[in-house]
């Protein structure tokens, strides 16, 4: 195939990554229509069709999966042979990309990595806040951030935190007027606030352990979200009970604007995990970036 076509090859697996011309253009920094006419070029030297169009979405036709499984992953190394070659500039350069969750952005991620970015200019680092389970390889993201218990076994995970706990609460006014549960059995009789799960669609069953016994209870009440900071905002104004990592609540907890119940029954558990895949080679910035954000357990944050 003639070089020139290097470039259409590169514009039809962004389309067939992205699901659409709009993003893919703005990843590749191009015009819808360049971007269109490049993947027209493409097919017409194919002779095939490689791309099939809806009003809503853009898929490979069975010819454009055979082509994305053949040339897709030599994209991905050629872009990690070029990301390694900033270990011979003076200073390490790029781009990281990780999925997280705002909390810990704001906790661990950005008060970390300030120091990296003031002493490494040349490093960018692009965040992409979502709760759900991220396929990172499959999405072109660097590394992700979850809880350690949940990371798959092909990953490497590194701790980024401490344990943590979780916490039941809800505001002094909740308890003082329904009472205080002694026990996990006694949330089914408050109004408690639900997380649907971003990856199941269910929602999130409570689960307590209190010397090796585990108790799952289905709650039930007014509110049910998908993220974190709105059950904060909903238990803070006195509409029910919350379950949440301790360290999304700490300073509400702190303030005695939120009290902690069943404490007993809420062991520790591994905590903040940077994942990534173990077969792809690191890049020079995404080296110092694990190393910045390593959790050492000795006297870190």
């Amino acid at each position: 195939m003639p070089r020139r076509n290097f470039k259409d090859l590169l514009a039809f697996v962004t389309v067939a990554r992205e699901g659409s011309f709009t993003k893919a253009a703005g990843t590749l920094g191009v015009t819808q229509s360049a971007l269109s006419q490049a993947i027209r070029g493409l097919e017409e030297t194919l002779k095939i069709r490689l791309l099939t169009r809806t009003t809503r979405s853009v898929a490979p036709t069975p010819a454009g999966e055979r082509l994305m499984a053949a040339i897709g992953h030599r994209f991905d190394e050629i872009e990690s042979e070029l990301e390694a070659l900033t270990e011979l500039r003076d200073k390490p350069a790029g781009t990281v990309r990780i999925t997280c969750g705002d909390n810990v952005l704001h906790s661990v991620l950005l008060p970390k990595l300030a120091p990296l970015l003031r002493e490494y200019p040349d490093i960018k680092l692009e965040f992409d806040m979502n709760y759900g389970f991220r396929d990172i390889v499959a999405d072109r993201f660097d590394a992700g951030v979850r809880m350690g218990s949940t990371i798959d076994k092909d990953m490497i995970a590194v701790p980024i935190g401490p344990p943590l706990r979780m916490a039941v609460v809800a505001s002094p006014d909740y308890f003082s007027a329904n009472g205080i549960p002694k026990t996990p059995a006694d949330l089914t009789t408050h109004r408690c606030i639900n997380q649907r799960m971003p990856t199941s669609g269910g929602l999130y069953v409570w689960d307590f352990e209190k010397r090796g016994r585990k108790v799952n209870v289905r709650v039930d009440g007014p509110l049910i979200f998908n993220t974190a900071p709105p059950q904060v905002d909903a238990s803070l104004a006195g509409l029910g009970i919350s379950l949440l990592p301790e360290d999304e609540l700490m300073q509400h907890l702190v303030s005695g604007r939120l009290v902690r119940v069943l404490e007993d029954w809420c062991p520790k558990f591994a905590g903040y995990h940077l994942y990534y895949p173990s077969k792809r080679q690191p890049s020079p910035a995404f080296s110092l970036v694990v190393k910045a954000l390593r959790f050492s357990g000795h006297g870190q944050p």
